[in-house]
């Protein structure tokens, strides 16, 4: 009964994902309860993440339409090749998966986030960073990993190319989750990145719970003191203002945002690149990934907003992430299952909108 039960529970490819959201959005209504610290909708890229997921996948959206549009009734004719594209692809079950991926990922994060804000209320007084600078020093021979990294690559030009690399992390994750869950007719390919990026969140949470820590950036500012002002600078700033007024009174202050231990950017990157190459991605998108992957673990050293420890762990949860939850979405722990089915694209005839890649 129960082996049935569970097979037929994991025959959608979100409900490990929606359980999870569930789970961590109840885990953080109870802590805001508990300490008496209202939950807050983090902002960012576009605005708050209620607004910014749904203006991205209606860009998408439309970015699949508008072209096959085009091509299939010219200009003159292209409100009837919309009309005619919505109505053969896009069934409402197609957009309720797309719409279950986005809801999914916007609980888990801002849960997180506010769960993350919650630290140095419950964690008051602990700190690892002691322990991991001196696990840095004695993993580069008695040297700080950020020295040499600002004296191999400088502080000039390097500087302003790894900013740019960390900070567009905060839009390219939300806009490569839209990407595939609207772009792709296999439901379970975006469930599987849905649910790998939301086990991020839960698992970096944990982790900052299980080693609070600030970042060399904190505790050991005169290190960077060389480096120019970019937007890393800028953010990092402004999170240190974050946190000074979360330590006044955590009521009214804006979320906190600092936390070393694991560092959640190395490990959406490794999501990201982990899924690509098992998903069969093009292969020029599978170099960039890789490559960016590299620079961003440069830039969470050379910056100070990590520890090496930091960015071991955080690989760590990347890797975990993308098996679990290739398990969990029907594609396997170790290796796909089966072929994946590809970016859509007009008179694909191995699959319908609504249909599932079979396996092999």
């Amino acid at each position: 009964m129960v082996q049935r039960w569970w097979s037929a529970a994991r025959s959608w490819p979100y409900t490990f994902g929606v359980l999870l959201a569930a789970a961590v959005g109840i885990t953080a209504i109870v802590m805001s309860a508990r300490l008496g610290i209202a939950l807050k909708d983090p902002e960012g890229f576009l605005g708050p993440a209620y607004v910014r997921l749904p203006v991205m996948g209606l860009g998408f959206f439309a970015l699949g339409i508008v072209p096959m549009a085009l091509k299939r009734a010219g200009v003159r004719h292209f409100g009837r090749g919309v009309k005619d594209i919505i109505r053969d692809e896009w069934s409402w079950n197609r957009v309720f998966h797309i719409a279950t991926g986005l809801l999914t990922f916007y609980i888990c994060y801002v849960s997180y986030r506010n769960i993350k804000g919650f630290l140095p209320t419950v964690r008051e007084g602990v700190n690892f960073d002691t322990m991991l600078s001196r696990w840095d020093y004695w993993m580069m021979f008695g040297h700080h990993p950020a020295d040499l990294l600002h004296n191999l690559l400088g502080t000039g030009f390097a500087a302003q190319v790894l900013a740019t690399v960390y900070v567009s992390y905060l839009p390219l994750i939300p806009i490569t989750l839209a990407a595939f869950l609207v772009l792709n007719r296999d439901y379970t390919l975006g469930a599987w990145y849905a649910t790998a990026l939301s086990l991020n969140w839960v698992l970096g949470a944990a982790a900052y719970y299980i080693f609070p820590s600030l970042g060399p950036a904190y505790t050991n500012a005169a290190l960077f003191d060389a480096l120019p002002t970019t937007g890393v600078t800028q953010l990092q700033y402004s999170l240190f203002v974050n946190a000074a007024q979360n330590l006044e009174n955590p009521l009214d202050a804006p979320i906190w945002g600092i936390g070393a231990f694991a560092s959640l950017h190395v490990s959406v990157t490794l999501t990201a690149v982990l899924f690509f190459g098992r998903t069969d991605q093009p292969r020029y998108l599978q170099i960039t990934a890789w490559i960016y992957f590299v620079l961003t673990v440069i830039a969470t050293i050379y910056f100070g907003w990590h520890f090496i420890a930091d960015d071991i762990a955080g690989a760590f949860i990347g890797w975990v992430s993308v098996a679990l939850a290739g398990w969990a979405t029907g594609n396997g722990f170790w290796r796909q299952r089966h072929h994946k089915i590809q970016l859509t694209a007009e008179g694909d005839s191995s699959a319908g909108s609504d249909t599932l890649a079979n396996p092999a």
